[in-house]
């Protein structure tokens, strides 16, 4: 690990204007591009303390061992240096998205004597028009298989062209008409070429005056008596409605655009993109992407830009770009706009659509990313092979003595302290058992036992007392099923001191009766020492514990001063933050229904003229209502916006106001501790 101190630029060295800057190893390879307005900033930005970089950044400076940067004159020549220089040196510390599959073009080539209408994949050719990118190859050729009775344009290959050429009999399709056969002279390559072009101009959304023109030379040939000529031209017509009805119109203006969303986690980001022409839409695609360098929507946008439009010129950028955030700040903006203007050679609009159809369509275009990344995401999950190999991974990695077929993660969740609850997810196999998910809310004490002092509660001493409270119950299911049947148990008194009932036959497991052979809790260190002694302290020494602190990305164990760092490419990793991303959604969820049922039913719903906004005022100033109760009308009136009157009227709702009862089990007399319900979403 090289220290970036050793090739940090001296004072003064890097100049105070637009430029590109690349980081390489010591093996001299680029591992990352960048681009600033100011390099001098930008580039003092790498060498400050290690602790205060972002991971992914920290990890990039440590792997480099020099930095070298080029001047240009405008921020435009920096973006298109950059996009060059990325595609050119591929640095693996760049975000890089992988297309999610070969899309194919209805490509027609141009740079040919004889233009010829094709399926294409791939990198496009010079000289070549294309028209998509289509779903599925099957749909271009409907399309074109409507489209040839009206523009009989060639189709075959360049040995059956030459092969109809010396022997002088045409094709299949030359015989029936979807051919215009210039292979055998039958048009000349000028009258060919005319009308490979108005192929195009009709595929480009040039649609309604060749339609109207067509509908004219119908109605003449009818009025001549030509019927023949006039049902052809009334075939045709009705072939291209067709070839258009498979578009459907999604922007009445008839307008040229692209629509671009990101639908993005920590981890990983999934782009899509809808391209409309002549207001409907003609392709669709979509790419995921790793997220290697810290980048937010903003920077997804402007890489996405650079991926799509980096090697296309003219007509393949459209007049309007659709983005769901904008490539940094003004200036930046203003940049980018004008690069993708230079490649159309006329003014592209680069915006946020704010209302109407286009917004709506956005809306579409965002759900399709979210799909796309929640598929992404399933597919890696649902495969055995790999789940079988993360857990491996993580079973090497953590030194266990076998893989983890059960683990369990923990998460904490609360509002500044208050409502403080807990979840518990349940990984089998690789995969989510939500019939196992519970819930804690969390109290300050396991048993009779005080586990910390005072008023504040953190995460620390929360995991503690929810890896007790699990594990408590796990050793009572232990007890009552361990050398003994439950029936031999009842009326006994556990070690616990609790009386064994009768237990119910409904065939299903008790709650808490499986041991995970893996322990994960959300967080480092500290919470990984909180949630090993608790183990500790119940006797538990069989299950093994770990923490994923959430931005860090790395896995803690217990009395270990440094973190195991797994690669961002290793399956193990990718469980581990599913299972901990899920206890947090659960948690979250939770400590989100609790404080929306508490201001439901807060005691100052009932003061007259005391509005949502005060309401929210006094429990921002208090902390809480327990706290607001306690507080003076002196103190009350300390609220801006509330005038004593008001107070003295808070003062009497509370203190007629008794707090909740707790629930009570109304079979055993019980108070309910909300340990585990089978509530799980």
């Amino acid at each position: 690990m090289a220290d970036p101190s050793s090739y940090r630029p001296k004072p003064g060295q890097i100049p105070d204007s637009p430029g590109v800057y690349k980081f390489r190893d010591e093996h001299h390879r680029v591992i990352y591009v960048g681009k600033a307005k100011s390099l001098r900033p930008r580039l003092s930005s790498y060498f400050q303390d290690l602790a205060g970089l972002h991971p992914r950044t920290r990890t990039m400076v440590t792997t480099a061992a020099s930095v070298e940067w080029t001047v240009v004159s405008t921020e435009v020549e920096a973006l298109q240096l950059e996009y060059s220089w990325i595609k050119e040196f591929d640095p693996r510390f760049n975000v890089k998205y992988r297309d999610d599959k070969s899309y194919p073009y209805l490509a027609v080539t141009l740079n040919e004597e004889f233009p010829r209408v094709q399926v294409m994949r791939g990198a496009k050719r010079k000289g070549v028009r294309y028209f998509g990118p289509y779903g599925h190859a099957w749909a271009i050729r409907e399309t074109v298989d409507l489209m040839l009775r009206v523009f009989p344009v060639r189709t075959c290959s360049a040995g059956v062209f030459k092969n109809a050429e010396r022997t002088g009999r045409p094709c299949l399709l030359g015989y029936i008409g979807k051919c215009s056969a210039p292979c055998v002279g039958r048009v000349t390559p000028e009258e060919h070429r005319e009308l490979a072009e108005e192929f195009c101009d009709f595929m480009a959304g040039r649609t309604g005056a060749y339609i109207r023109r067509l509908e004219r030379q119908m109605t003449v040939a009818a009025e001549d008596m030509e019927y023949e000529k006039a049902g052809r031209l009334r075939d045709d017509i009705g072939a291209l409605r067709r070839a258009m009805e498979k578009n459907a119109v999604v922007l009445a203006d008839a307008t040229d655009a692209d629509l671009i969303a990101v639908a993005e986690d920590e981890l990983e980001a999934a782009v899509q993109i809808f391209h409309v022409r002549g207001g409907r839409v003609r392709g669709q695609r979509g790419w995921v992407t790793d997220k290697v360098e810290e980048v937010g929507t903003a920077g997804l946008v402007e890489h996405a830009l650079q991926q799509l439009y980096g090697d296309e010129t003219g007509d393949s950028v459209p007049k309007e770009v659709l983005v769901p955030a904008l490539p940094g700040d003004d200036v930046e903006t203003a940049a980018v706009t004008q690069w993708l203007s230079d490649r159309r050679g006329s003014h592209v609009s680069l915006r946020i659509p704010q209302r109407g159809d286009k917004k709506d369509l956005m809306a579409t275009v965002e759900r399709n990313a979210q799909q796309a990344l929640v598929l992404h995401k399933t597919r890696r999950a649902s495969d055995l092979t790999t789940r079988s190999r993360a857990l491996e991974e993580i079973a090497r990695a953590l030194d266990l003595d076998s893989v983890p077929l059960r683990i369990e993660c923990f998460d904490i969740s609360h509002l500044q302290g208050d409502d403080v609850v807990a979840s518990m997810v349940v990984f089998e196999d690789g995969l989510a058992r939500k019939s196992e998910y519970r819930r804690f809310q969390i109290k300050g004490k396991v048993g009779d036992t005080q586990v910390w002092h005072g008023e504040g509660q953190d995460d620390v001493r929360s995991m503690h007392e929810v890896i007790a409270r699990r594990f408590r119950r796990y050793l009572l299911e232990k007890e009552r099923t361990g050398e003994w049947t439950e029936q031999d148990l009842v009326g006994e008194t556990t070690a616990s001191g609790e009386v064994v009932a009768a237990p119910e036959d409904d065939g299903r497991p008790k709650r808490f009766a499986y041991p995970p052979q893996l322990v994960v809790v959300d967080g480092g260190q500290p919470q990984v020492a909180a949630a090993k002694r608790a183990l500790d302290e119940l006797g538990i020494d069989d299950v093994a514990v770990c923490g994923l602190a959430k931005r860090l990305e790395e896995v803690w164990l217990p009395d270990d001063d440094d973190p195991v760092v797994l690669p961002r490419s290793s399956e193990g990793l990718y469980l581990l933050q599913r299972v901990r991303d899920e206890a947090h959604r659960f948690a979250i969820t939770y400590q989100r229904a609790k404080r929306a049922k508490r201001i439901r039913t807060s005691p100052l719903d009932d003061v007259p003229g005391l509005g949502e906004t005060r309401k929210q005022a006094l429990i921002k100033h208090f902390g809480s209502v327990k706290r607001l109760r306690q507080a003076t009308i002196e103190q009350i009136c300390e609220v801006p916006g509330l005038g004593r009157k008001t107070a003295e009227a808070v003062a009497v709702a509370l203190a007629q106001a008794a707090p909740a009862a707790p629930a009570v089990n109304t079979a055993t007399g019980e108070i309910m501790d909300d340990d585990g319900g089978s509530t799980h979403d």
